[in-house]
């Protein structure tokens, strides 16, 4: 990808609900080294030149990942966003982030347990691994932000930083095939069906989920339902009765209050957004 190029198209993109918005800035995506596969799920760089007195609202449906996000004007690790996170652009400007693996965020964080990071976030110059890496990924981007060559070099600042993180945990590994199990299988519908195929109680899956992520086993699998539907409203008609159906709601009301309740809209007239 050179300077300029359009962003490619990635898997995560359905939880983005604003990437077909007028001006919404590309976001360039990069897979991790492989020694770093257990912390990184992957980077992104969102670039963003907007016209004066322009406000681009990006509103994205997280994964079940902590962030760290250094930009141009703060730096900060985040938990997960329960419900729609919301962010607002004006200016020029960009970020460097990294979605963590969904059991990594404890370790790179420095504390065992991450209830209380869920819906909020801190300056990254309270976490002790990573607060040396801002200013020289800072420093790496902000020749060229638009360079994929510039991209690598804060990338591989952070990276740097990450060789010297301790080994994951078994847990937290454990943590991260529970995760990819509930995204990968759309049978799996319930905590029951989740705590069946994963060999745990549900006891036990409430305290690895809660422990890792500060989230809830229900929480994986409605995030997951609400990305399958994002992605089908985004991707061009379709029969709201039928996709209620095929994500396993017992109706369609039920699927829209769901909806609604998290993005802030119908399915219907979320999919009336969509560009044609």
């Amino acid at each position: 990808m050179t300077s300029g190029d359009p962003a490619p198209a990635h898997p995560v993109d359905r939880a983005r609900l604003t990437q077909f918005a007028p001006h919404a800035p590309p976001v360039y995506r990069y897979e991790p080294a492989p020694r770093h596969t257990d912390w990184v799920r992957h980077y992104w760089v969102p670039v963003w030149d907007l016209p004066s007195g322009t406000t681009v609202t990006e509103h994205v449906l997280q994964y079940p990942s902590c962030l760290v996000v250094v930009s141009d004007t703060y730096a900060r690790f985040y938990g997960v966003v329960t419900g729609r996170s919301t962010v607002e652009l004006t200016g020029q400007g960009w970020a460097v982030g990294i979605m963590l693996q969904p059991g990594a965020g404890p370790s790179v964080f420095g504390r065992a347990d991450l209830r209380h990071l869920a819906d909020t976030h801190v300056d990254l110059a309270s976490v002790r691994s990573m607060s040396p890496v801002v200013a020289a990924t800072r420093q790496a981007i902000s020749i060229d932000p638009t360079s994929a060559d510039q991209h690598r070099l804060a990338i591989s600042e952070l990276e740097e930083h990450l060789d010297h993180l301790p080994t994951v945990s078994d847990d937290a590994r454990q943590v991260g095939a529970l995760v990819a199990m509930v995204e990968s299988d759309t049978d799996l519908l319930t905590v029951a069906d989740l705590s069946e195929r994963a060999g745990l109680s549900q006891r036990q899956l409430q305290r690895l989920v809660g422990r890792y992520l500060g989230l809830t086993p229900k929480w994986l699998i409605q995030r997951r339902r609400l990305h399958d539907a994002s992605d089908r409203l985004k991707s061009g008609p379709v029969y709201l009765a039928d996709l209620a159906h095929d994500l396993g709601y017992t109706d369609q009301a039920h699927f829209t209050r769901d909806f609604r309740k998290v993005t802030g809209s119908s399915p219907g007239a979320f999919a009336r957004a969509q560009p044609k």
